[in-house]
């Protein structure tokens, strides 16, 4: 054989493993993304798009289904306890980002307040309750808010007597206040776990342009809105998402200080509740699903507004 041959020879060996080891490097990747990608679709697309088709269907027990198309769907819109169970999540969710997330602002402000001592015990003190379960504070706040027995209307009966206002122990909280109940109790758990987010945001807040606006004459009030709220305005609209998002889904609050009903009247039912005891209770899993892709469907809308409003504000900034 010729050198040239031989160089030509060569060059081809290398040629092809060169070409290998691209196409070795180009499947790399994908090696590594393989395990990802098999359990997402077997346990995320999978059941997702079985959801799909089991919102179509109307079942009779664990092996009898019947198709039906989107009539579980024109069902949903003439259900008049699913709208009560939507009133109920709306009021519910209105209730939280009203009085709590204000609460949870103004105690991040207090929190970074100049020399103030104490300020990591007070940060813990606030942020504990978050890491209670819900269900143990369901359990508890039932027993806070029984008749007779129940703390609150024993600290109010002690309080009020001595200034000649009978506060009567038979003030059923659970039964007349049922709303209030759900809304102070959400309020003790999740109140520092958002305060942590306003916290975090205020310390990354430009001290120069809080300096600048106090040579110009700025007070307090007038600082905190034209410099402080645009500055914190992106985790604001964050924790204002993710807390319409946890009010939407609110289930064990309700179910556990409730006794597993939906309160009287009705009036603590949510929809994931009223989802609950369709699949679970009655056995309709259909139109328990099609109750789930309807809170998904107003969980998108609100997610989608929340980003176009914050587009909007960046446009215009």
């Amino acid at each position: 054989m010729s050198g040239a041959a031989v160089i030509s020879a060569r060059a081809g060996s290398r040629g092809s493993q060169g070409s290998r080891g691209s196409q070795g490097s180009r499947l790399a990747p994908w090696l590594f993304l393989t395990p990802f990608l098999a359990c997402f679709a077997l346990f995320t697309l999978y059941p997702l798009v079985q959801s799909v088709v089991l919102s179509m269907q109307t079942t009779f027990g664990p092996g009898a289904t019947r198709f039906v198309g989107l009539s579980n769907f024109r069902g949903l819109m003439h259900d008049p306890l699913f709208w009560i169970a939507l009133r109920n999540t709306a009021t519910y969710t209105l209730g939280s980002l009203l009085i709590q997330l204000p609460i949870a602002l103004g105690l991040a402000l207090v929190l970074e307040t100049p020399g103030l001592r104490g300020r990591g015990w007070i940060r813990l003190l606030l942020f504990s309750p978050s890491m209670v379960g819900v269900v143990f504070a369901a359990m508890m706040f039932a027993l806070i808010f029984e008749k007779q027995t129940g703390l609150a209307n024993q600290s109010l009966h002690a309080l009020l007597s001595p200034l000649g206002i009978d506060w009567s122990l038979d003030f059923g909280w659970l039964q007349q206040h049922v709303m209030s109940t759900l809304i102070l109790s959400s309020l003790w758990m999740f109140v520092g776990f958002n305060m942590t987010f306003f916290s975090a945001a205020l310390q990354n807040v430009r001290k120069d342009l809080i300096e600048a606006s106090v040579m110009d004459g700025a007070g307090p009030v007038r600082r905190f809105f034209t410099v402080t709220i645009p500055a914190i305005r992106p985790v604001a609209g964050f924790v204002v998402l993710m807390s319409v998002i946890g009010s939407f889904q609110l289930f064990e609050l309700p179910f556990i200080m409730f006794n597993n009903t939906s309160g009287p009247d009705n009036r603590a039912m949510t929809i994931v509740l009223y989802l609950f005891q369709n699949g679970f209770e009655t056995g309709d899993l259909g139109y328990a699903s099609a109750i789930g892709w309807a809170l998904a469907i107003i969980l998108i809308a609100c997610a989608a507004f929340q980003r176009l409003t914050a587009r909007g504000e960046e446009a215009a900034a």
